[in-house]
């Protein structure tokens, strides 16, 4: 593995569910060291790394969030004993559930356990066989058996956290990477290499290198993190969808391959016309490929922080992936490349005269 796919490997190996990002974040944290200036926290957990240019102005924000999505204990059933119940940390489908393994944290240790659903044998209505079980009629079984109940063993309780299992590999197209969490590991990792490649580089204005909590449950360190630097613009970083399987209903460059997505339009932010325009701008002048994209569903970590007092002008930056919000999600190498190159020279090339014209009304 090359520098790129050993950081993604180790980003989407790690466990964080929203809430519980301990273990990602030292993961962040112990790449941050080897290249910034200074590291910075808000009070919610989020990390963010400082690297000086030759001013302190323009403060560009990259902001990728250190989540991802999981489960929670939130009871056990009675008949038979021993099943746990769970809540969603996230948006998750049901049908990328079912046989799935995942493990609980627990305070005795880690424990593997499988997520089940009423099998259709047991069904009483042939009829319901036919659906996908809702997420209040799963359950996950950690060995239940007559004398073994992982509540009493394991010291399973109420609040702890599950997070999905599920490895890195690279596929027979060496191109294409498969991983749970590459929502958003992969902009966690791209907040690295930017953050690499800009300590060789000069640059007007101050990176800031933003791994943000609780994305998944309502960009909430989103909402706290900017109160840490201010900053004057931002740029989310994370996964964009994709129209290239059966099913699409529009032939779209959203695809695997496709460029980086430059994002026009989420459920939560209009993206800054001039700032979008800039990154267009930058990826025409260095031959990087992209495409542009609208997002009707969800929504990226700057629909809260172009709120952010006056406002900050705020665009994002995409991964073409598939199977997002499940246990193997997909990701182009190419794709990763070309945000890369778009991230770095948009850096270099936004200083105080570019925020002014940007922000002048």
């Amino acid at each position: 593995m090359d520098r790129t796919e050993k950081l993604l490997k180790n980003m989407t190996e790690a466990t964080g569910i929203p809430g519980f990002e301990d273990e990602i974040r030292e993961t962040i944290k112990s790449e941050f060291k080897k290249y910034a200036d200074k590291i910075l926290y808000d009070k919610l957990g989020s990390v963010i790394a400082v690297k000086k240019g030759t001013s302190d102005r323009p403060k560009i924000g990259f902001f990728a969030h250190m989540d991802e999505i999981g489960l929670m204990v939130k009871g056990f059933t009675k008949l038979p004993k021993g099943y746990v119940k769970f809540a969603p940390l996230g948006g998750w489908w049901p049908a990328t559930l079912t046989g799935q393994r995942v493990k609980v944290l627990t305070d005795k240790g880690e424990f593997y356990g499988v997520v089940g659903a009423i099998p259709p044998h047991l069904l009483r209505r042939r009829e319901d066989a036919q659906k996908l079980p809702e997420l209040d009629d799963m359950f996950i079984d950690f060995g239940v058996e007559e004398k073994f109940n992982p509540q009493k063993k394991l010291g399973i309780k109420i609040g702890d956290p599950i997070v999905p299992v599920s490895d890195f590999k690279i596929m027979e197209n060496k191109n294409i990477y498969v991983s749970k969490a590459f929502d958003d590991r992969v902009g966690c990792a791209l907040l690295v290499r930017i953050l690499e490649e800009l300590s060789k580089k000069k640059f007007p204005g101050t990176a800031y290198f933003v791994a943000t909590v609780q994305e998944e449950v309502g960009l909430r360190g989103a909402a706290t993190s900017p109160w840490v630097f201010e900053p004057d613009v931002a740029i989310a970083l994370d996964v964009s969808l994709t129209e290239d399987t059966p099913g699409a209903r529009s032939e779209t460059d959203a695809k695997l391959g496709g460029g980086a997505a430059i994002v026009s339009l989420d459920y939560t932010m209009v993206a800054h016309r001039r700032l979008r325009n800039f990154l267009v701008k930058i990826a025409e002048k260095y031959k990087v490929k992209y495409h542009l994209v609208t997002v009707t569903r969800g929504g990226y970590d700057t629909g809260r922080i172009h709120l952010f007092k006056e406002g900050v002008p705020s665009g994002i930056v995409g991964i073409p992936s598939r199977y997002i919000h499940g246990f193997q999600s997909m990701i182009h190498r190419k794709d990763f490349d070309n945000a890369l190159n778009l991230c770095v020279n948009f850096v270099r090339g936004f200083d105080k005269k570019k925020l002014n014209e940007i922000t002048r009304y």
